[in-house]
């Protein structure tokens, strides 16, 4: 009697449950990890080749997506980013930490990098800042940090390092002029206007825009209700000057962002 031969189709239910246990089971070792190549100010290739993004802070571009594809930018400070991010990190051991949110929609890691050098470790984030190399950038609720990156932050704007010893101080009346560039904006702030999602806070020539997320966990939380505590105040505003739907805005995101003046 001949033998049959039976041919088995594996069910793709098996194939993935076999790739998942395959992936978990070489899940990298994230307190034992370097970089491999450096982005930007912020962002970096691990050496498992992941990319990754520093949560807190945005550092001045050095090029930027366009039509025509990727094309360099003038931004100041963006080179010095760049090389300061890369002299701190490349090929150096350090760890990572991650918070509530783990990916960006680009497929980035987010993280907290820390580069050990022997018992001590750095913050690559506070040391950036420190430098005045880049601007804080909070995106609840990924702020674990932002008490560390405030007080970074303030260091270097006082001593005027980096980006801080540019004089960026305009009124608020020319901010139409400015639409694209990071500018502190003196005015003052003539009125208020809450709803559900935003608060809206008008000067002179531009509005300042804080959304719910970042009311909530950034001001709120620290006993500040712009749309009272800000009202009437001669302030000055660091942020992007943006151009929506024909009116000029800046985005408020952290009380870092307003200094009352009077």
């Amino acid at each position: 009697m001949k033998r049959r031969h039976y041919k088995f189709a594996i069910p793709v239910a098996l194939i993935s449950l076999a790739a998942a246990y395959l992936t978990s089971a070489t899940t990298f070792n994230y307190q034992n990890i370097s970089v491999r190549d450096v982005v930007d100010g912020d962002t970096v290739v691990l050496s498992n080749g992941k990319k990754a993004r520093y949560i807190g802070i945005d550092t001045p571009e050095t090029h930027k997506k366009t039509q025509a594809g990727w094309v360099d930018t003038q931004e100041p400070f963006g080179k010095e980013a760049l090389r300061f991010n890369k002299e701190l990190v490349l090929g150096k051991p350090a760890r990572i930490e991650f918070d509530v949110q783990k990916e960006d929609k680009y497929r980035r890691l987010l993280v907290y990098y820390f580069v050990k050098s022997g018992d001590k470790e750095v913050l690559a984030q506070a040391e950036i800042l420190r430098q005045g190399l880049a601007y804080l950038y909070t995106f609840p609720p990924n702020v674990k940090y932002i008490d560390t990156f405030v007080s970074a932050l303030k260091e270097a704007k006082e001593s005027r390092r980096g980006i801080w010893s540019q004089d960026l101080t305009i009124a608020s009346q020319d901010a139409r002029q400015y639409v694209g560039q990071r500018k502190i904006v003196a005015g003052t702030i003539q009125k208020t206007r809450s709803s559900k999602n935003l608060v809206r806070m008008t000067m002179d020539g531009l509005e300042l825009i804080i959304f719910s997320k970042d009311l909530e966990a950034m001001f709120l939380n620290k006993g500040i209700d712009p749309s009272e505590f800000y009202k009437g105040k001669n302030v000055r505003v660091f942020g992007m000057i943006k151009d929506y739907k024909g009116k000029t805005e800046i985005i408020v995101s952290n009380p870092w962002q307003i200094e009352v003046v009077s």
